[in-house]
């Protein structure tokens, strides 16, 4: 797999189509403003609807996340599943990631490619499912629209036969309990 090219597509501020630890995702570098905004517009959806972001390790979640309950740690360690929690106050990411109450949905993937592939960035990355805004969520790269194909600036070659089980479950903690947004 060739990383150096798919990190100078993202330090470039473009768009990548690729395989996550879920479903295909449209993604870039999670702190360049203008190329979150070309998710937005790839997608035809509004940013008031945040988006997830992933990094690599518990340390990279720190430098974006101000305060990590102790509860989100706990599930980190035992998450069997891909599991994405929802943060208070994240900071050192791109304005337009960030949801209008200050929050932000992060995941660290449970996939290798994904994993080294933030490394090699160096930076959080977007990961949004690979759809235009109201479409179903496409759970292989042949069910990937056209519209979505001809205008992301890069795609990675890899994985094209996977089929996703799922998204990912979204939780947010609030004052020790759980909430599950989406299971």
């Amino acid at each position: 797999m060739n990383y150096k090219e798919i990190v100078k597509h993202i330090k470039q501020g473009n768009t990548i189509l690729y395989p996550t630890d879920t479903v295909w995702g449209l993604g870039c570098d999670a702190t360049n403003e203008e190329a979150v905004k070309k998710i937005y517009e790839l997608k035809n959806r509004e940013e008031s609807k945040s988006l997830i972001i992933l990094v690599a390790s518990i340390e990279m979640l720190q430098e974006h996340v101000e305060n990590i309950p102790e509860k989100a740690l706990e599930l980190l360690k035992n998450a069997e599943k891909p599991t994405t929690i929802i943060y208070s106050n994240p900071n050192n990411l791109a304005a337009n990631t960030i949801a209008t109450d200050n929050t932000i949905a992060i995941r660290i993937p449970q996939d290798d490619f994904c994993i080294q592939l933030i490394e090699e960035f160096g930076k959080p990355i977007v990961s949004t499912s690979a759809n235009v805004s109201g479409e179903s969520t496409p759970k292989s790269f042949s069910e990937i629209s056209e519209a979505i194909l001809k205008n992301v600036d890069y795609v990675v070659n890899l994985h094209q036969e996977k089929v996703a089980e799922k998204s990912s479950t979204i939780l947010k903690i609030e004052d020790d309990a759980i909430i599950v947004i989406r299971e």
